[in-house]
């Protein structure tokens, strides 16, 4: 007679079908979730204290620095080129300058940020330049960055008034049309002085942020690099001065063998002159034995 078949344990399960073990760990699961992100609200919450408190920080330093940014401004305007030089000596700003733009530029006399009062707003970049510029009437032009309240970022700035002839944003552009070759192009077949006018993509405006945070805050590393040779340049004063060394080592070779030289010379001179000295009385003697005799 066969056995009974032995009874088959059925596991345990919730009317949805759902292994009870597969809900508790379920459970367990999304209550370490809402821990977590309870959690991660504190941090967000401390985050955004932290950065209301920087950006005061920011404004207070902002305030302190002005006077000495005016100072320094003025510093600047008893420099003939400083900042033409300055944007050519710059490995980014240099490759959007060609010959035309380093010759308007060599009228603009200062350059100015100023930062919102509130600083997540945006800034104004300001170009000074001399009443007596002959590309266009303005002695000042601006471009401004703005985040309106949704963080969404744009711009604005000031119409050039180019005098007749004058404007570079055109005057490019119709010369590369005809083939007319420029002593030192740069990547972009635009003018420097377009990028006034572009505001495509105020997000983005990589000569924006490079004037403001790179150049704006110091901008004398740059005006001091020599002509041709660009910011980190393995090329050190240690290697001047030990050119210089060598060539003190030389000229001091070179002198010794001159004072060897004078020194043979004087030696000579000395040893002639007591020749001359110990003979002469002796042919005096000669003489007297031969006369006697």
């Amino acid at each position: 007679m066969s056995s009974p078949p032995a009874k088959i344990r059925k596991e345990e399960t919730k009317n949805n079908g759902q292994n009870v073990a597969e809900v508790e760990e379920t459970d367990i699961n999304q209550e370490a979730v809402e821990a977590i992100d309870n959690v991660q609200n504190k941090i967000d919450a401390l985050n955004e204290q932290a950065s209301e408190e920087i950006l005061h920080v920011e404004q207070k330093y902002n305030k302190l620095r002005k006077p000495y940014f005016e100072e320094r401004a003025k510093m600047i305007e008893k420099i003939p080129h400083f900042w033409v030089t300055t944007f050519l000596h710059h490995p980014q700003v240099s490759m959007l300058l060609d010959e035309q733009d380093e010759e308007a530029l060599q009228y603009l006399t200062k350059v100015e940020v100023q930062e919102f009062e509130d600083i997540k707003s945006g800034y104004k970049i300001l170009f000074h330049f001399k009443p007596n510029n002959p590309y266009f009437e303005n002695e000042v032009i601006h471009k401004e960055f703005h985040l309106n309240d949704s963080g969404d970022p744009s711009s604005k700035s000031s119409a050039i008034k180019w005098k007749p002839g004058m404007d570079l944003t055109k005057r490019n552009t119709a010369m590369q049309q005809k083939g007319v070759p420029q002593k030192r192009p740069h990547t972009d077949s635009e003018s420097f002085f377009c990028w006034f006018n572009d505001h495509t993509d105020a997000g983005a405006d990589e000569l924006g942020e490079v004037i403001k945070d790179d150049i704006w805050p110091n901008p004398l590393q740059y005006f001091l690099i020599p002509d041709g040779k660009e910011e980190g340049d393995e090329d050190s004063d240690g290697a001047d001065l030990d050119d210089i060394a060598e060539y003190d080592e030389d000229d001091d070779e070179d002198d010794d063998e001159d004072d060897d030289d004078e020194g043979d010379e004087e030696g000579l001179e000395d040893f002639e002159g007591e020749g001359d000295e110990d003979d002469v009385p002796e042919d005096e003697d000669d003489d007297d034995d031969e006369a006697d005799a």
